[in-house]
């Protein structure tokens, strides 16, 4: 099937093409129930920031959790739990996204290409974990790491492209992967996991059911389980007594009312099980502009050995009982970052993979420019960090002395339609703009360079540039951008912006802090800060 046949399959049904992010709620700086042992239920979203098309897996007593990433880098984001509810950054499967020049901008571009739904497991008889991705329809890729935070290596390289790849590895230690759009395969590899030794369709979807993706593959009780979804609305599973089928089919979810207001229906992600033997489900919300946000419920099973959703008043339960483990806080996912270390944390993530003799960390982030180009979407070491729902506000503390004339610098709303607070340098003058009308394409070309709103004169030697964003699912959501020269008083700049609800770019808005050239290389910033709070 074509890239056009699959984009347009993959969600077409999202209801309302907008999504959701639990509406009302106001938002505090820590998760309201990561606070400690008197733990007693947990909220959904248990992230309520963008991770899409997520597995979780468990080792032990420690759960590890991944998801889509798309043209963002490095990719496939590892977070730890031991608890379900309580999650933490540790590391990235997928170092580099090593798979073309397209994904360093160069002759190309790979907006919603790369990281799609992936597979992470962990082999008992190795103690090591195992990735597996395709990327752009064409390959696949597999990654190990004898620790989830990493190093991670690239393992193998599989010439069939496991769409959706759901990763299993047997009792007998045998790696399966469960893959496909509407029809449904299975893949043997072989003991090493490098090459593939057999290949079966197992399953193709009834017409009245429509699609069926999203593959993910478990052996409970003896019984084989492909769990699939209907996009973006459904969720089933196939069960048989062998990996090869036949496969019986069962309905889990159907248009069941989700835990965010405004959102979509819970769908895609994975079963996990607790070391005491109590299950749980993972799904994620549509929750556009935001992105897709994970939302866990607990699960039974009836006698024959079929999966149900525990609802609240027929819906996926805006909260639940803590699950029956000890609560196990950890930092919060908002909070400042000066910096300081010799690596970036595992919360950033480049738009495509940057120049990585352009920037350095250790005293501030100091960001070279690293392209010439009038083009947001097309310069390279743009970092980025996800948005904090239902809203938050990020703020840069940025040092611009070292700009060169022509570049341009600052903190940007990145999407399909984007906007951006920063710094122009012109004929030896720095002055700060607001600008909007970024835009692109639904082949993601870049249709607007962007149009200034607004400027101001800058008089110091330091700037603090902010971004308020409402990221609530629906249409009609804005962001406010305001700038400080104190750091305490700040002053708006422009209209609010607009955010694009819409679905098809699939990953959510994020804060991006840039610095380009347009004229010629050898400017520079420093961002001292950045802040994200609720």
């Amino acid at each position: 099937m074509s890239w056009l046949e699959f984009s347009k399959s993959r969600r077409g049904v999202l209801i309302g093409g907008a999504s959701a992010l639990a509406g009302a709620v106001a938002a505090t700086a820590v998760h309201p129930f990561t606070a400690g042992a008197q733990q007693s239920t947990f909220a959904n979203p248990v992230i309520w920031q963008d991770f899409a098309d997520v597995e979780v897996i468990r080792v032990g007593s420690d759960f590890y959790m991944t998801a889509s990433t798309m043209h963002y880098s490095p990719g496939a984001p590892v977070l730890h739990s031991r608890d379900l509810v309580n999650w933490e950054f540790i590391g990235h499967s997928v170092p580099s996204l090593d798979f073309g020049a397209k994904y360093n901008m160069s002759g190309g571009r790979g907006y919603v290409r790369g990281i799609w739904a992936s597979s992470i497991a962990h082999r008992t008889s190795e103690n090591r974990f195992y990735w597996l991705g395709q990327i752009d329809f064409a390959r696949s890729y597999m990654y190990t790491a004898a620790n989830p935070a990493g190093p991670w290596t690239r393992h193998a390289e599989l010439s069939r492209a496991y769409y959706d790849a759901g990763m299993l590895v047997d009792t007998d230690n045998t790696i399966y992967v469960a893959y496909g759009n509407t029809q449904i395969s299975v893949a043997q590899l072989s003991p090493d996991g490098r090459t593939e030794v057999r290949n079966q369709q197992v399953f193709s979807t009834p017409s009245n059911i429509g699609t069926l993706e999203g593959a993910r593959f478990y052996k409970i009780n003896g019984s084989y389980y492909i769990f699939l979804t209907r996009p973006a609305n459904g969720q089933y599973i196939l069960k048989s007594s062998s990996p090869w089928g036949p496969y019986t089919l069962r309905q889990v979810l159907l248009d069941m009312r989700g835990p965010i207001s405004g959102g979509g229906v819970p769908h895609q992600g994975g079963l996990i099980s607790t070391p005491n033997g109590a299950w749980y489900y993972m799904a994620f919300v549509d929750a556009y502009p935001g992105g897709r946000m994970p939302a866990l419920a607990p699960i039974t099973w009836t006698s024959d050995g079929w999966p149900q959703v525990t609802t609240v008043n027929g819906a996926w339960g805006s909260t639940y009982p803590f699950p029956n483990l000890t609560p196990h806080p950890v930092p919060s996912l908002t909070g400042t970052d000066e910096f300081t270390a010799a690596t970036l944390a595992a919360k950033w993530e480049w738009n495509h993979n940057p120049d990585n003799t352009k920037w350095t960390t250790g005293n501030g982030l100091r960001l070279q420019t690293a392209t010439v180009t009038n083009d947001l979407y097309s310069a390279r070491n743009t970092l980025t960090h996800r948005i904090q729902g239902p809203s938050s506000t990020a703020t840069v503390e940025l040092d611009p002395s070292a700009m060169a004339n022509g570049d341009r610098a600052g903190l940007a709303m990145l999407r399909d339609a984007s906007a951006w607070i920063g710094l122009r340098r012109d004929n030896g003058v720095t002055r700060l703009s607001m600008t909007d009308g970024l835009t692109m394409d639904g082949s993601w070309n870049t249709t607007g360079t962007g149009t200034e709103r607004a400027s101001a004169e800058l008089c110091g030697a330091r700037v603090w540039l902010r971004v308020t964003a409402d990221i609530r699912p629906g249409s009609g959501r804005q962001a406010v951008f305001s700038y400080s020269e104190d750091g305490s008083s700040f002053s708006q700049l422009g209209p609010a912006f607009t955010l694009n609800s819409n679905w098809t770019f699939f990953m959510g808005y994020r804060f991006a802090v840039f610095n380009h050239a347009t004229t010629a290389l050898g400017g520079a910033v420093t961002v001292k800060r950045f802040s994200v709070t609720t």
